[in-house]
């Protein structure tokens, strides 16, 4: 058992604490909060700085983390995508050494949960030995050709069967994007998810996607002709990506939108709309790796949208880390409080992946990790705050 304290303590879902003591069990249990006293004082870990949840990711692609630096930055999510289908034969010890190395470091960056997209099982082994508890997303997608979706289906199935749910890990399967993602396979994935579960997708990425859907004129359609699939009888209808999504999605679950570049008010509101139970990841870094943008945050804060933070993978990143990506956040769009970053990037994420029974934020009976950043109580978040995982 420990007893911890610090200038200042900041549960997120209640007042910071100036004067307290959090009492921890040998797993990480939170038994006790209270004020520090002459009776309790003994024994007691005193931090200089600001204690934290453990931060939750919500987007990240652990299997791909060998192409760190493999793909060139500002090419387009177009000749992003090109780049990394082209990327291959890559030997398995190095893919597994990446995978563990990328773990870890999540890890000593005061990570403690990652929604996790898969598509093979390369990760599966990691994910049952780590101490990070890991939200797996099996993602499939078809090109929306019909004729591939039994097969697909069945592939990206037997990699769902492969993933382990222990030590609290969860699984879904999940679409790609509304751009990849046949109606015949959305009814697939909806009917295998038949508990209430987490769906991510990635959405409104680049102006491919939306100009897709509205008028049919997209870089979409020349990718996939090079990969052998045919575009031509597919509609436009008129509206954004995201409806095509939500059209075909189930609204009972907790639905999680990725990336949300170019999403609009207008947007945010028709999600909101069809279901309460959504959720918004922003990956700041990757969005400005790939497509050198950046989504407007303060419309998602205006339309009181539950933000979540994500790394992507090492393939768009240059490292996987919650606090780097506040970080750039606020480096960009320097009006949003920390108080708002710190909800992002642990509360709401552990809402989002339905990890918020024991994460997310300081309270009595969670096991939530402990983070210490170098901050006074002024709270002054800047490119030199720093991470230490106490817990």
């Amino acid at each position: 058992m420990r007893k911890i304290t610090a200038d200042l303590i900041l549960p997120v879902t209640g007042d910071p604490l100036e004067n307290a003591v959090l009492t921890i069990d040998d797993e990480g249990k939170i038994l006790r909060i209270e004020e520090k006293t002459g009776k309790n004082a003994s024994g007691i870990e005193a931090y200089s700085g600001v204690i934290v949840p453990g931060f939750v990711n919500t987007h990240c692609h652990l299997e791909l983390s060998h192409m760190l630096g493999k793909v060139h930055t500002g090419t387009g999510l177009l000749e992003f995508i090109r780049n990394v289908v082209s990327y291959r034969d890559v030997p398995m010890e190095e893919i597994q050494a990446a995978i563990q190395k990328a773990d870890q470091e999540m890890w000593e960056n005061g990570i403690v949960a990652v929604g996790d997209i898969s598509n093979k099982l390369d990760t599966a082994a990691q994910k049952t030995e780590s101490p990070i508890r890991y939200y797996t997303f099996v993602e499939m997608f078809d090109f929306r050709q019909n004729q591939m979706t039994e097969s697909t289906f069945q592939q990206y199935y037997e990699v769902f069967e492969g993933q382990s749910d222990v030590n609290g890990n969860r699984k879904s399967c999940v679409p790609h994007a509304p751009y990849s993602v046949s109606e015949a396979l959305f009814k697939k994935i909806n009917a295998v998810n038949t508990e209430v579960v987490t769906v991510s997708i990635h959405n409104q990425e680049t102006p491919h996607e939306d100009n897709l859907f509205l008028n049919g004129k997209s870089g979409f359609v020349d990718l996939f002709g090079g990969f052998g699939m045919d575009m031509s009888g597919l509609q436009p209808t008129g509206k954004t990506a995201i409806h095509y999504a939500i059209e075909n999605m189930d609204p009972k679950q907790r639905t999680l939108f990725v990336h949300n570049t170019l999403s609009s008010a207008e947007d945010i509101q028709a999600a909101h709309a069809w279901s309460q139970q959504v959720y918004w990841a922003t990956c700041a870094n990757a969005n400005l790796y790939i497509e050198n943008r950046l989504p407007n945050y303060q419309t998602f804060i205006d339309n009181q949208a539950k933000m979540t933070i994500g790394t992507d993978s090492l393939t768009s990143n240059w490292q996987l880390s919650v606090l780097e990506e506040m970080k750039t956040i606020v480096r960009y769009q320097s009006g949003i409080p920390f108080s708002t970053l710190l909800e992002w990037a642990t509360i709401n994420g552990a809402m989002a992946l339905g990890f918020a029974d024991e994460l997310g934020s300081l309270e009595v009976g969670k096991k939530p990790g402990l983070n210490l950043l170098n901050l006074d109580a002024r709270l002054d978040f800047n490119a030199q705050t720093q991470v230490t995982k106490l817990v």
